[in-house]
């Protein structure tokens, strides 16, 4: 099979090195691609949300099956387009992903179809959402209604907090994306990464993991896009998931159908799982990122066939995916000032890759080359340092040594990924 990847960060890398492992892939293209993923996979420079050019690199090497990694091109309405031109696309329509891309969609759809979720208030007028923030008990969870990058979310304990975010988001700082909020009840539990595969009609369970969103030691700092992740969280039992399956990622899967969107892709359910039972944080429509790193380290099944089943209609004739008997953990490596303001262009010197230990995989996830070939960071997230082991502490021991043996001074990243699991 011919395939295209789309997108450029560590996701789609994890992505292009599994297909890359594929008997059935003949030739693999990533666009844009990154310097990692030039290691298993030719390279197009064209922009994930450059709608026309992928859809004609698609035609042009006779793509049998295209793979969007990213959000924002399915926002710009590339599976669409895919549909259009004949091209199987595995990941949902613009309107399928405005579970991920509208808050507000996303809190109403649960509204419409029974799906456990917390409290909710939409606003567009910062006058208005202060005195709601004033009339309801904190702490108040915060959101710009469209995609943020995973920059866009506020947990704010006291009022200035709150005010300071509503001001932020309604004053432009995230763009179209915070033309409007939604402020959220604070739920309290574990929060947890549930996946499912979807076809249009049915869903098939595809993994969990667990992350880590603040950006320094101690989950503390700024909400980021994830700065590490592991799996499987032993928080998440086969019961839980389960329940999560038959409350709210089928549902979601029907309910969006009848409402003349049919879902195939990936659907990462957000889950916070309370004394009440698993209730719904958010709806992302792809894979997660670090998620998908540590789910590729741990799928023992080949890949393609359950992206080609999804995309075409026929997750019925595939089987549950088989998973290795081992944990994966992923630490992601940052440029400094990440989240608000990454600086770029500073050099990373690699280890060679026979001195990476076993089960040990580095993913790139915003890095470039430089005039003179060097690599270089080109993005907030820059580098996922990935292990996978018998157990995760051995997991987690494989990466750090990993982590360790990489210079780059200007990079930073948290030291205590996994704590949750460890600490129990």
């Amino acid at each position: 099979m011919n395939i295209l990847v789309v997108g450029a960060g560590g996701r789609e890398h994890a992505l292009a090195w599994k297909i890359a492992a594929s008997p059935l892939t003949s030739r693999l293209v990533c666009a844009p691609g990154n310097p990692g993923m030039a290691e298993v996979a030719a390279i197009r420079p064209v922009a994930a949300t450059d709608v026309a050019g992928q859809v004609a690199l698609a035609r042009e090497i006779g793509a049998d099956l295209v793979v969007v990694g990213p959000e924002a091109a399915l926002e710009a309405g590339l599976a669409d387009a895919l549909a259009e031109a004949g091209v199987p696309c595995f990941g949902a329509t613009k309107a399928a992903a405005r579970i991920e891309t509208s808050k507000a969609f996303m809190k109403a759809f649960a509204d419409r179809h029974g799906l456990a979720t917390a409290a909710w208030r939409v606003f567009e007028d910062a006058a208005a959402a202060k005195a709601y923030v004033r009339a309801t008990p904190p702490p108040h969870v915060i959101k710009a209604d469209g995609l943020a990058a995973g920059k866009g979310v506020t947990i704010a304990g006291a009022t200035a907090a709150a005010d300071a975010a509503i001001d932020a988001i309604l004053g432009g700082r995230f763009g179209a994306a915070g033309a409007r909020l939604v402020i959220e009840e604070f739920m309290a539990g574990e929060e947890v990464s549930l996946f499912a595969l979807a076809d249009g009609e049915r869903d098939l369970l595809f993994g969990a993991a667990q992350d880590h969103k603040r950006a320094y030691d101690g989950d503390r700092g700024p909400n980021t896009g994830g700065m590490g992740t592991y799996a499987p969280p032993p928080v998440l039992t086969a019961d839980l998931e389960a329940l999560a399956r038959r409350r709210l990622i089928a549902p979601t899967v029907r309910g969006l159908a009848a409402e003349g969107a049919p879902y195939r892709g990936v659907l990462y359910a957000g889950l916070m799982l309370t004394p009440q039972g698993p209730r719904l944080v958010e709806f992302n429509a792809r894979f997660g990122d670090p998620e998908c790193q540590v789910l590729m380290l741990r799928l023992e099944s080949d890949i393609v066939p359950y992206l080609l089943a999804a995309a075409t209609g026929g997750l019925a004739g595939v089987p549950d995916p088989v998973w290795r008997d081992e944990a994966a953990i992923c630490v992601v490596l940052a440029a400094r000032g990440y989240p608000d303001a990454p600086q770029s262009g500073s050099a990373i010197r690699l280890p060679p890759r026979e001195t990476l230990g076993d089960g040990v995989v580095i993913f790139h996830a915003g890095t470039a080359r430089g005039s003179d070939g060097a690599l270089i960071a080109a993005g907030g997230r820059v580098l996922n340092v990935c292990a996978r082991a018998p157990t995760l502490a051995e997991a987690r021991a494989r990466a750090y040594a990993t982590v360790d043996m990489i210079d780059w001074p200007e990079g930073f990243h948290r030291r205590d990924i996994g704590w949750r699991a460890l600490s129990g």
